[in-house]
Order: structure tokens, then sequence, then C-alpha cells
């Protein structure tokens, strides 16, 4: 196999930067699919549109693990307690 030279090593790479490029983003896509339909089974619709955005970024820029301990330590309001009651 001949050498490439460095213009045609450099369109190489180029087309294969492009298409892990693109397979990043299919994968996302998926990803986010993917959560995205477990919340069909959740109770969204309590909160409103601005706060369950908000809700979502703090948990994703602080982390899961870190979200989570904080939600847990949190008591819960009279509110909630009379709607777990049947």
């Amino acid at each position: 196999m001949p050498k490439l030279n460095d213009r045609d090593r450099l369109a190489d790479l180029e087309a294969r930067q492009s298409k892990i490029a693109q397979e990043i983003l299919d994968a996302r896509r998926a990803l986010r699919g993917k959560y995205a339909s477990i919340l069909n089974d959740m109770e969204v619709e309590k909160l409103s549109e601005k706060d369950f955005r908000d809700l979502v970024q703090h948990a994703i820029r602080v982390g899961g693990p870190a979200s989570i301990t904080a939600l847990k330590g949190i008591t819960p309001t009279a509110k909630s307690q009379l709607e777990k009651r049947p």
C-alpha cells in the first residue's frame, strides 16, 4: 500500500473525525431518548416546566449521587405527606 502524502493523510483523518463526531451525536441522542422515555411513568405535570427544567439542570450540574443525597436529606412537607394518604 503506497504511503499517503500529507494532504491525503489529513483528508483521511478529517473524514474519520467527522464519522466519529456523527457516531457520538447518534449515541448522545439515543441515550437522551432513553432517559426521556423514563418520564412517561412519572407525574412531572405536578411541577411547572421551569421548576422541572431547573431541577434537572441542577441535578446534572452537581452530579447524580450528590443530588440524590441532597434530596434524601430534605424532610417531606405537610403537603407532600397529605398527598401520600389514600
